[in-house]
């Protein structure tokens, strides 16, 4: 619980000032389809450290049964934080193409954690 709360509000603050760094310094650096990928790396990592965290409230609820399936929602959400937006941010700075290849399976960790969301809530109500 303790750990997803903490990722969770981690990855909001990292999210911001990944954001502002988007918007003040790479503007005029990098080519425009560039800012506009940072500025999706950017909300992915927000929506889904905010996923980490209700995770971690949820499981600080003792939800009977749903304790496993919500470790593996968080862990897959931040997985795909690691993957989705860090291959994009990383792209977004060297412009490397082939780093588009493996963000779709950080965007399938995503889709994975929620899923896992939805067995832990179902187990639980």
């Amino acid at each position: 619980m303790k750990f997803f709360l903490i990722a969770g509000a981690v990855n909001a603050l990292l999210s911001v000032a990944f954001g502002a760094f988007g918007a003040h310094l790479l503007e005029g650096r990098v080519a425009d389809k560039y800012l506009d990928t940072w500025q999706t790396a950017v909300q992915y990592q927000m929506f889904h450290a905010i996923g980490l965290m209700v995770v971690g409230i949820l499981m600080s609820s003792s939800l009977i049964g749903a304790l496993g399936s919500l470790s593996w929602a968080g862990y897959l959400m931040l997985a795909g934080i690691i993957i989705f937006s860090g291959s994009l941010y990383v792209l977004s700075l060297t412009g490397i193409s082939i780093l588009g290849a493996i963000t779709p399976i950080g965007g399938v960790a995503f889709i994975a954690g929620w899923i896992m969301l939805i067995v832990a809530a179902s187990k639980a109500l």
